[in-house]
């Protein structure tokens, strides 16, 4: 199966699973860390988070809040936290085990696969600035040369309730349920300079928001989005360039665009930037379940609650929506 660390992100994600639900809980799920081992040398790990929700039921998922995660491990030792974590599911009671991969894991009955849901985007990025406007296809360079002609402007905060202001607006907008500021504030405050927090300034206005993931070359844009000013001045789409622009002239190489559903605007929106979307592979082990879970908001019977949600206040979606986060990992 390779290195432990054969992915820079897996590692990252880790870290994930234990500010959002273990020592530093901000959603207050339960964790679960199986180790694999031999004569005292770690061969595996897999990290694991028991999700509770009256909504969606009751799953086992590595990792939840998270674009990937699964085992960890050398070779010879997925079998054994495959049943470690089979028992685990068992004994919580859950309806499924779910692993999200990159790469496919299983290719036997005991698990079903989903790889038409998720996708992801990555790029080499060059240390040019000239060289990188130039890859983005040119409908979407137009958009980014919008922004700069009209003087938006990036500047790095050390505030991440600044951040999470215009990322507020920005889900609910999308009918989304927002994540806490105590989260935002936990993670900016355990990653240090390795989480940046970019906002769009139109004159005195911020317009969007971003936070971003850096480690060893990689950048990742994961918490991100605009207000509903942004769309006059291309604010999204200077915002992405602008953190691009950072993170080559800090030497980094990798720009990872994230998870999207298939068939979604964010999904089109990547594809504009030229990059080309790669399969995410999430394994389920039915465990009380009869099928694999649908929860995702290209699922019908969700429409009505989107559409509601974006009609809420936004200060009663604020103050609703950690509590209903907290479920959707």
């Amino acid at each position: 199966m390779g290195s432990l660390c054969a992915e820079p992100f897996r590692w990252h994600f880790l870290s994930f699973v234990w500010l959002a639900n273990g020592d530093a809980p901000c959603f207050g799920h339960e964790t679960h860390f199986l180790i694999a081992e031999r004569d005292g040398v770690i061969l595996g790990v897999l990290p694991l988070v028991h999700l509770k929700s009256r909504l969606f039921g009751s799953s086992l998922v590595s990792t939840a809040f998270c674009v990937v995660g699964g085992p960890l491990v050398t070779d010879g030792c997925l079998a054994a936290l495959d049943d470690a974590a089979t028992t685990l599911a068992q004994k919580l009671g859950v309806g499924h085990l779910e692993y999200r991969l990159r790469a496919p894991l299983h290719d036997d009955d005991h698990w079903q696969r989903r790889s038409d849901l998720y996708v992801t985007f990555q790029k080499e990025i060059s240390a040019k600035d000239d060289d990188n406007l130039k890859a983005i296809p040119r409908k979407q360079r137009a958009m980014v040369r919008k922004g700069i002609k009209l003087g938006l402007v990036g500047e790095e905060t050390a505030d991440p309730d600044a951040l999470h202001r215009i990322y507020a607006q920005s889900v609910h907008n999308l009918g989304t349920p927002v994540f806490s500021q105590r989260y935002f504030r936990v993670l900016k405050e355990v990653f240090g300079d390795q989480c940046e927090l970019l906002l769009i300034k139109s004159a005195a206005e911020t317009v969007a928001g971003v936070m971003s993931f850096r480690y060893n070359g990689v950048v990742l844009p994961y918490y991100g989005g605009g207000s509903m000013a942004a769309r006059a001045v291309a604010g999204n789409d200077f915002m992405y360039w602008e953190v691009m622009r950072r993170a080559a002239a800090r030497g980094d190489r990798i720009f990872d665009f994230g998870r999207s559903k298939c068939g979604t605007g964010t999904y089109n929106f990547k594809k504009y930037w030229g990059f080309e979307p790669e399969p995410l592979h999430y394994e389920y082990r039915l465990i009380a379940a009869k099928s694999v879970p649908e929860n995702n908001p290209l699922n019908p019977k969700y429409r009505l609650a989107i559409k509601a949600w974006q009609k809420m206040p936004l200060w009663l979606a604020n103050k609703m929506g950690p509590i209903l986060s907290r479920s959707l990992g």
